[in-house]
């Protein structure tokens, strides 16, 4: 019995290992389940606007509470935003989606997944999960960018937003930003060195890196040179093309309450767009964190969180 109990060990092995070769990144959303399963977040899915959506949810104490959703950047997920719900606790209803496109929500051939696009989705989706009340919509980096749209054209959808390292505006050169204008993908993972640039390109502090051990490191490379073509169509749609400062230039059309966040050392978005931000929403409370590069909810979450707390329960909100 105990070698036929081996036998049949070492064949579960052998399975597991050959569907993680055909698909490892099935190794990094098991993680990723574990994650959301601890902290108590739900796995939701709705179809709008013509996607399968894929989000994360958690209800708040209070049933009386706002709703934060939360939008990721560009090459994120929804995961982009667990460390920021575990300092949040239960204090707000949490809707956290990959955006369409994105993570674990719906792709499609030929679709445009730039700013304009993406506002409109977004929209929708608020309405189909929040129809009766307008929401707190937070923004990182590309998703800061589509809530400054949101915001400014459907202010009935949204109550607050907030914007993170957003993109939209015109800031000054940074190697980073000259890279996008020149056509190429800085953001792009191929192998272990491009890994460890990326990382180091949107954290400044090394010890808010996330820990990517292999097998957990390869199951990202091969997600990510897989989505090196849709990363491409996209880029060239925020970073350069037509639409690619349309969040700025409507962010003139914001009245909720506002709040910009940005890391003193982005060297992604530079923070000379806060200041661009601000010129166009000038009622918005600013919040520069030292010591803190692009990735905002991920390097600082605790100080973002008391951030987002101290001005929700500051500000009223727009009525909508």
């Amino acid at each position: 019995m105990g070698g036929a109990l081996t036998l049949v060990g070492v064949l579960l092995a052998l399975t597991a290992a050959w569907a993680l070769a055909r698909e490892p990144y099935r190794l990094l959303r098991l993680v990723f389940a574990l994650l959301r399963l601890a902290l108590g977040l739900r796995r939701r899915q709705v179809q709008v606007a013509g996607h399968r959506w894929v989000y994360a949810e958690r209800r708040a104490r209070d049933p009386a509470a706002p709703t934060l959703v939360l939008l990721h950047g560009f090459t994120g997920s929804k995961e982009n935003w667990y460390l920021l719900a575990r300092v949040l606790g239960r204090r707000y209803h949490l809707l956290i989606p990959d955006l369409p496109g994105w993570g674990e929500s719906e792709r499609k051939p030929g679709a445009a997944y730039g700013f304009v696009e993406q506002a409109e989705r977004v929209a929708a989706l608020i309405a189909a999960c929040s129809p009766l009340r307008p929401v707190v919509l937070v923004g990182h980096s590309m998703g800061g960018g589509i809530a400054a749209l949101v915001a400014a054209r459907h202010p009935q959808r949204v109550a607050r937003v907030a914007l993170l390292s957003a993109a939209g505006v015109r800031f000054a050169d940074n190697a980073f930003g000259l890279a996008v204008l020149a056509g190429e993908n800085p953001f792009a993972v191929h192998d272990a060195a491009s890994l460890r640039r990326y990382l180091h390109t949107v954290f400044f502090d090394p010890r808010a890196m996330p820990w990517l051990p292999w097998p957990l490191s390869a199951a990202l490379i091969a997600r990510r040179r897989a989505d090196a073509g849709f990363e491409q169509a996209v880029l060239d749609q925020i970073g350069r093309g037509p639409d690619s400062l349309r969040p700025g230039e409507e962010a003139v059309r914001i009245r909720q309450p506002a709040l910009l966040v940005w890391g003193r050392q982005d060297a992604v978005i530079d923070p000379s767009a806060l200041a661009l931000y601000a010129a166009r929403i000038p009622h918005a409370r600013q919040r520069l964190l030292d010591g803190c590069g692009h990735m905002t909810p991920v390097e600082r979450a605790r100080e973002v969180a008391q951030a987002l707390v101290a001005w929700i329960e500051d500000t009223p909100a727009a009525s909508g």
